[in-house]
């Protein structure tokens, strides 16, 4: 049952920044109609909840250990408990549908979402699917339409995660070995299936308009993944794809804002100060204006975390830097009953303390889903 309280004493982030000012909920929503309960939050900030556009880190619970897998559903509820102590009140997750097989196979993401249908009702965060697809299965465009379909998959993000030059080059491919063992093959197969995906690349270029007409028809949000070039950004905009997720090159990121297109960095870069693998920098990024929302990737903690880190290094105030794990991301995913702290948006909020900067509470839909420490004496009082 969502709650119906009034929040008084913390600061509340509005459209002109900080706030001293009370926050009313009721029935799921923000409302400015004064209930009755109140809560003082005294010490606190209530910020809008975060919107996650992309995250895979709730592998972590689907398999704990490799092999480990015996129960889905159990494990999406504690992904669920994590994301929702980082303060994360929607979040995408990013399903591999990908000849590497394994978890990353068309199989198991039809495990995975039977399961988030199955346990959805039973959450309180939104969990909303990605379905990641490899371009290179052409045999499985039809398949994967079809699971878009049953499952109402609102979010498709386009992968090439075939080491192209390694094959035309008739080399052994890096990781092969890790690789194929992960996906329960032995080498010679994996490289095997490798080499028939990447003879046929030449055809991706008259299947992929199909595809991504099909599903802008179905009203699906499509991103590209890892563009390195303009010229890459200036192909998937023409297909409509019109989210560019984690390009790897200032050039591409550029393209992608003259287009108008979104932009999706990952938090993790932020607090790293630059890409794990060598690519750009998200934090110049950021301040050469060309992010639009920040993104968990494998690691929740990260979106909260990067917020904070860039508000408190003044490349953003607070207001411009939590945009981009709230606001931000919910409008390019065409969210736009939440993101904000205003009458009639989805009480969708978290409390941090503010001196250190630690959650102790986070409301998905009115509906409390993570409480503690001082924040919790507050609401039990």
């Amino acid at each position: 049952m969502s709650l119906s309280l009034r929040l008084t004493g913390a600061q509340v982030l509005t459209s002109e920044g900080l706030a001293d000012t009370d926050l009313n909920l009721a029935h799921g929503r923000i409302t400015s109609d004064q209930q009755r309960r109140e809560v003082d939050l005294g010490g606190f900030l209530v910020l809008p909840g975060i919107v996650d556009a992309h995250g895979d880190g709730f592998e972590r619970h689907l398999a704990p250990r490799r092999g480990a897998m015996t129960d889905l559903g159990a494990g999406l509820i504690a992904a669920e408990a994590e994301l929702a102590a980082n303060g994360i009140t929607t979040a995408v997750l990013a399903q591999f549908c990908s000849w590497e097989g394994g978890m990353r196979g068309p199989e198991f993401a039809e495990r995975v979402f039977s399961a988030l249908d199955e346990v959805r009702p039973r959450l309180d965060t939104d969990l909303l699917a990605q379905l990641r697809f490899e371009t290179a299965m052409l045999d499985d465009y039809a398949a994967m339409q079809a699971m878009v379909a049953r499952f109402s998959i609102p979010y498709v993000a386009f992968n090439d995660h075939l080491p192209h030059a390694a094959l035309a080059a008739g080399k052994k491919p890096p990781r092969l070995t890790g690789q194929a063992l992960r996906a329960g093959r032995s080498p010679e197969r994996h490289l095997e299936i490798m080499q028939s995906l990447h003879v046929r690349t030449g055809e991706t270029a008259s299947a992929l308009p199909r595809l991504a007409e099909a599903l802008a028809a179905r009203g699906v949000h499509m991103a590209s993944h890892d563009d390195t070039t303009a010229d890459e950004r200036r192909g998937w905009h023409a297909l409509g794809v019109n989210i560019a997720e984690f390009p790897e090159t200032r050039e591409a990121a550029e393209a992608a804002h003259r287009m108008g297109d979104g932009v999706i960095l990952g938090a993790p870069n932020v607090m790293r100060g630059g890409s794990h693998n060598g690519n750009v920098s998200a934090r110049d990024m950021i301040a050469a204006g060309l992010c639009n929302a920040l993104a968990s990737d494998y690691h929740y903690p990260s979106p909260r975390r990067a917020a904070w880190l860039l508000a408190g290094e003044g490349l953003r105030d607070l207001g411009a830097a939590w945009a981009l794990v709230s606001s931000g991301p919910a409008r390019l995913l065409g969210l736009d009953d939440r993101g904000t702290l205003v009458p009639g948006k989805r009480a969708d909020l978290v409390v941090i303390d503010r001196q250190s900067g630690d959650i102790g509470a986070t409301l998905a839909g009115g509906r409390i889903t993570h409480l503690r420490g001082k924040a919790a004496v507050r609401f039990l009082r």
